[in-house]
């Protein structure tokens, strides 16, 4: 980023990316304006937290015995408006990075993608994307921040742009430590100078920050810890409000959870569900926000990533305890055994809780699933002191339930054919996709439950946990899965001689395309299929691993062949007349390719085509 001199005023551009954003905020967010307000507020209340910090163990800032509070003044015949706080302020460096930058990689693609699908970019998106500052030019065309940083050798500088690529910062006498930011409202907008309408969406976003906010002389929100009042004080609104203002989520959660221990280590804690996941779950780990720490009411950091595993970071929520060390560093203070200890607590306190919503709100524990369980099910192969707890909290849609459907391994278990030792299951893109393929037909016509695996996590996942209540877990995909014979006896297949004769060709034709031929014992409508050995992966996960490894090739496949399909008849019969038949080559090869087809691994479909085309002619004269 170049930087010209003018005088004292350095004037920057915009990366490219930040400018196409500043052009989508300033032009696509229409709705909800008085999220400017809220993301302002927010950003003071953070530097606050930051001096108040850094107080503790660093008397020597400038301006150490300042108030520190957040104030607000308008100006309804100018249309003014500016905030300011006597936070820790900022560096040119802090201006250029944390202004001039865009937070998160995935920001501007989502924008994009939402604005293209006729989505309307308002402040219920905006919220996820760690731009807040910007949403201020939905209601101005200029902003100016003036600003000096807590070290006593700082200078004051002060920062200017009308969103349109390029900003401007140069030196200013400031004298005092804190940031001030101000700007004329549009015409608009100029309900936000009047101190009612300012007072009013205080009250109704920033009601809990821990600072006093002032508009004019009259302090407006009410400073309280809610976590430290009593569970059976708190209202509902309260929580609904406080949950909002500490997730930036429009929506009221989907479930809370109220703590007050007290033993070898001592916390409150208010835990929140949200509703939904944010669009970048899986991608943005380092901007997605969890729990806030404080220590005695002292906010120590607002993404406390030590007091909970990742599989749980989409818990929202404050966790507050007298047991920290404040004297210490911020690293220390999270690496210290009472935060493994709380770790622990939280962890197990969640998943009960989750146990609770499946068994006495169900539909609650639906949604929580659908939109978290990815997640969570990370959580076998990374905590294994609550493994059999996740384990318990899994769900999964099966070959007996409806499309919404949902049962747990242990509902799966009760509902077990009666001589059945193992658990099925079968992975795949979708449940309709699933539901079609030819694997299924032994376990449908013999009405065994297999559970359909469709989520992405699910492979990785489902067979590291081998058995459940002593029933091993078997994908049916696999060629080594129990299958009774004799439920499957048919007067009607090949006999043994035939049959044999029959698969020698299929094994000769084939060569080394497959690691064996043999006669099928789960098939019922399907002439062939093709399915797993002892030492290779499922096909979802062959999937997957290609998708991460271009170069890697799978492992070959067992070829089962229906040995009482009407069309494997009619190939044993040309096999009797002539094993050599070009026509009997062809067709094996073709049941081959189209067995690969299901499974999404044909790779030369222009020459299974022509195949096809060339034999149905042969069929036809």
């Amino acid at each position: 980023m170049a930087a010209k001199k003018t005088a004292k005023i350095k004037e920057f551009e915009y990366k490219a990316e930040m400018k196409q954003l500043l052009n989508l905020i300033v032009h696509s967010l229409y709705t909800h304006k008085d999220v400017f307000l809220r993301e302002l507020i927010s950003n003071a209340s953070d530097a606050l937290h930051k001096i108040r910090f850094r107080q503790l163990t660093d008397k020597d800032v400038l301006d150490a015995d300042a108030e520190l509070k957040i104030s607000i003044r308008v100006d309804k015949d100018k249309r003014t408006f500016s905030i300011e706080d006597t936070g820790i302020g900022m560096t040119e460096a802090d201006l250029m990075e944390r202004i001039g930058t865009v937070a998160s990689s995935g920001t501007l693609e989502f924008l994009e993608q939402a604005r293209a699908e006729g989505k309307e970019l308002d402040a219920n998106l905006i919220g996820q994307f760690g731009v807040g500052f910007y949403s201020v030019f939905m209601v101005t065309d200029e902003v100016t921040i003036e600003t000096r940083h807590a070290d006593k050798e700082s200078t004051g500088l002060r920062w200017k742009s009308d969103g349109s690529g390029t900003y401007t910062i140069e030196e200013i006498d400031r004298p005092h430590r804190g940031t001030t930011i101000s700007f004329t409202l549009k015409e608009d907008a100029a309900d936000f100078a009047e101190e009612f309408h300012v007072k009013h969406i205080i009250k109704k976003y920033s009601n809990f920050v821990d600072f006093p906010i002032y508009v004019g002389e009259e302090k407006v929100n009410t400073v309280q810890a809610l976590w430290h009042k009593a569970k059976d004080d708190i209202k509902e609104e309260e929580l609904n409000e406080f949950y909002k203002f500490i997730s930036n989520d429009f929506d009221e959660p989907l479930s809370h959870l109220y703590l007050s221990l007290e033993g070898t280590v001592s916390f409150r804690a208010l835990l929140f569900i949200p509703k939904k996941a944010p669009f970048d779950l899986f991608h943005d780990l380092q901007q997605e926000k969890s729990l806030h720490l404080y220590s005695s009411k002292v906010f120590i950091q607002d993404d406390c990533k030590a007091l909970l595993p990742d599989y749980l970071r989409f818990v929202k929520g404050v966790v507050d305890t007298e047991d920290l060390p404040l004297n210490v560093s911020r690293e220390v203070t999270q690496s210290s055994p009472v935060m493994a200890k709380i770790r622990s607590i939280l962890t197990s306190k969640i998943l009960a809780h989750f146990e609770d919503m499946a068994e006495k709100e169900p539909g609650k524990y639906a949604t929580l699933y659908k939109n978290f369980g990815p997640l969570l099910k990370t959580g076998i192969n990374s905590d294994f002191d609550n493994r059999d707890k996740i384990i318990e909290l899994l769900r999964f849609g099966t070959t007996k339930t409806g499309k919404d459907e949902y049962i747990s391994l242990k509902q799966y278990v009760e509902r077990m054919q009666e001589g059945q030792k193992e658990i099925y299951y079968l992975a795949g893109e979708h449940r309709e996709l699933l539901l079609k393929n030819p694997k299924l037909e032994y376990f449908r016509k013999h009405e065994y439950e297999v559970l359909l695996l469709t989520d992405p996590v699910d492979v990785f996942v489902v067979p590291s946990i081998t058995e459940y209540d002593k029933k091993p877990l078997k994908s049916i995909d696999k060629a080594d899965i129990d299958l009774d014979a004799g439920k499957d006896e048919d007067s009607e297949a090949l006999n043994e001689d035939l049959a044999s004769a029959l698969i020698s060709v299929f094994k000769e034709t084939l060569g080394d395309k497959v690691e064996d031929v043999v006669a099928s014992k789960r098939l019922v409508d399907s002439p062939v299929t093709l399915v797993v050995g002892k030492e290779g992966m499922d096909s979802q996960m062959e999937k997957m691993m290609k998708m991460m490894n271009q170069e890697y090739s799978g492992s070959k496949r067992i070829l089962e062949v229906n040995i009482s399909h009407p069309l494997i008849k009619n190939l044993s019969r040309l096999n009797l007349g002539d094993s050599t038949n070009p026509l009997l080559r062809k067709s094996i090869v073709q049941l081959y390719e189209a067995a690969q087809l299901i499974d999404g691994n044909l790779t030369s479909p222009m020459e299974f085509v022509q195949r096809m085309t060339e034999i149905m002619e042969e069929a036809t004269k």
